[in-house]
């Protein structure tokens, strides 16, 4: 089955939703703002333990799961499929841009959820400026407005492109400015290389340690600094890197789904680890069950030792 295939569920959204909420966006704007105020929020951690769907990648021009490049392309199928996986148990919250958030706000889903804020989005996939990824989606003043609960940065080094250093100034900027107004705000730090004319993460232990060694140290305080890290070789080693609390990242949906759930769980019983955050690889498994995956997903944050 391919990314693109349908749900294996009935629909979370109707038609007549989706019209509404055109209708919405098209003459009453103000009940973006509205939607916000009256969410009903939670605490950031019951259980100690966090797991987040996320949905940023669209902003980045990244739309592609398991080489089809255009899977994410359709905005309704992507809401749908986000609507299911936060109406799944175990599932604390959503990661996304402002566009993302505000549909699902105005659709009325993110009661009771933690909401992540992505910022920087402008290092466009495939860009000549990929590597200047300036804060083009949510500010701290933004997610402040409407009340989200946490912020997120993506901080790719490239030791080879002066794009980086405009890159670990927003993303100092962006720590700074949420430690100021007591936003948790988790760094995503990523050692890269441009590789055949596309950006490529380095995965070795080595490199994730120098990241993390990297972000943890931007802004002007680290009192509200949280982690996001890929699962890689010797995480006893990352882990051991940082005090700062870390949520893991499910990373590219590639290999066996079962191998990549061992993983996780592995990861998740490391001191340090406060859950995960995963987008592609849940909400568009290879089977198109996306409740089972992330159920699965879920059940391994939420029973792991710590």
């Amino acid at each position: 089955m391919s990314a693109t295939d349908t749900v294996t569920a009935e629909p979370m959204i109707t038609p007549q939703q989706f019209h509404q909420l055109r209708e919405t966006r098209a003459f009453h704007p103000e009940k973006v703002a509205a939607a916000h105020a009256a969410r009903t929020r939670r605490p950031l951690l019951t259980d100690g333990r966090l797991f987040i769907v996320a949905a940023d990648h669209p902003a980045r021009g990244a739309l592609g799961v398991r080489g089809e490049p255009m899977a994410m392309a359709d905005r309704y199928d992507l809401l749908n499929r986000l609507a299911l996986a936060v109406s799944r148990p175990g599932v604390d919250g959503v990661l996304g841009t402002p566009d993302i958030i505000d549909d699902l706000a105005l659709l009325g889903v993110l009661d009771d959820k933690v909401v992540v804020g992505s910022m920087n989005r402008g290092g466009l996939k495939g860009a000549a400026f990929e590597m200047d990824d300036r804060v083009t989606a949510y500010d701290i003043n933004s997610i402040v407005r409407d009340r989200l609960d946490f912020a997120k940065t993506l901080l790719r080094v490239n030791l080879d492109d002066a794009g980086s250093a405009r890159t670990l100034e927003a993303n100092a900027q962006a720590v700074s400015d949420a430690a100021a107004a007591s936003v948790p705000i988790m760094v995503e730090p990523f050692m890269s290389d441009w590789t055949g004319g596309s950006v490529v993460n380095d995965l070795s232990t080595a490199a994730v340690i120098t990241s993390v060694a990297i972000a943890q140290g931007l802004g002007t305080s680290s009192a509200y600094t949280w982690l996001k890290l890929p699962v890689v070789d010797d995480m006893e080693r990352v882990m051991a890197s940082t005090t700062l609390p870390t949520l893991l990242l499910g990373g590219d949906p590639s290999g066996s789904p079962d191998g990549t759930y061992a993983r996780w769980a592995d990861a998740l019983t490391l001191p340090g680890v406060r859950g995960l955050v995963v987008g592609r690889t849940l909400v568009y498994p290879p089977d198109g069950d996306v409740a089972r995956a992330v159920d699965t997903a879920a059940a391994l944050v939420h029973t792991s030792t710590h």
